[in-house]
């Protein structure tokens, strides 16, 4: 699982080799409400992310108040429904599936953006998803003031 994943998070995108928390292979949809333990079926995910996903598979997209599945690792492409900030600290949503995953299971959490942080500083952020071919996440760019 971890080599799949390219050694990170399939969903806040944290780097296994400078986790302060243990990672785990989590069942995406939960094995309580059906899911299998088939590979389709896993996902490599920190701590933090499988904590607060638990056993959720869907949540609300603070944008439109509506309930939205969470993203999927195995049948979505992180970069259709994430984008790094300008700054590389902060994953944003770009799809009600991206917000309401990044609020559910809060992917900016304070120690992970400044790791993020400290990473981007010496060039070891951002990973490039293996889901997307090796091509790195874009990032948003930066806001203009009018």
């Amino acid at each position: 699982m971890a080599d799949r994943a390219g050694g990170c998070c399939e969903y806040c995108r944290s780097q296994d080799r400078f986790a302060v928390q243990s990672f785990a292979v989590e069942h995406v949809e939960p094995q309580s409400g059906g899911g299998s333990d088939d590979a389709e079926n896993l996902a490599y995910s920190c701590q933090g992310c499988n904590n607060h996903k638990y056993t959720r598979t869907r949540a609300v997209d603070p944008a439109t108040g509506a309930e939205v599945p969470l993203f999927h690792p195995r049948r979505q492409r992180w970069s259709d429904h994430f984008a790094w900030a300008a700054d590389y600290s902060e994953v944003v949503g770009l799809t009600p599936t991206g917000r309401a995953t990044v609020a559910a299971l809060r992917l900016n959490r304070p120690g992970v953006v400044n790791l993020r942080t400290v990473l981007f500083s010496v060039g070891l952020h951002p990973p490039g998803p293996p889901t997307d071919a090796g091509r790195s996440p874009r990032p948003l760019p930066p806001a203009t003031t009018s």
